[in-house]
């Protein structure tokens, strides 16, 4: 259970309820065919919402010419994004859930790892933050 937290704003109080995860990763990937166009990973990604039933309200990719892209999708729960380097063999990817209606940091958690598990990825840096 993720515990209650209080905020100190100039002479008020905020109770926050439950605090969201947000996770952000470094890491290499030598599957270089999926690291040059963003199709796979957009399919990819479309099943992982759909079955951890959260809420696409947006997105915007981008193919780099000569390899790479970026890709951002904006959730009702928040969002999750990603960018790929093949000549370097090199990925960042952050994933932010809130919890406003439900403790959802168990699907950003699996989200995440199964991101790792496409790519077949050696994680470089790893940070989970709890806001």
């Amino acid at each position: 259970m993720i515990k209650q937290a209080l905020l100190q704003n100039d002479s008020s109080t905020h109770v926050v309820e439950q605090e969201g995860l947000h996770i952000l990763s470094n890491f290499t990937s030598s599957q270089a065919l999926l690291l040059i166009k963003c199709q796979s990973f957009r399919t990819f990604i479309n099943e992982q919402i759909i079955s951890l039933s959260l809420s696409k309200v947006g997105e915007a990719y981008h193919d780099f010419e000569g390899g790479g892209f970026t890709g951002v999708i904006c959730l009702a729960e928040s969002h999750l994004s990603i960018h790929t380097w093949p000549d370097r063999q090199y990925v960042t990817f952050d994933i932010y859930l809130s919890n406003f209606s439900q403790d959802n940091s168990p699907k950003a958690e699996a989200i995440y790892k199964s991101v790792v598990a496409f790519f077949d990825a050696t994680v470089i840096l790893e940070n989970a933050i709890r806001r």
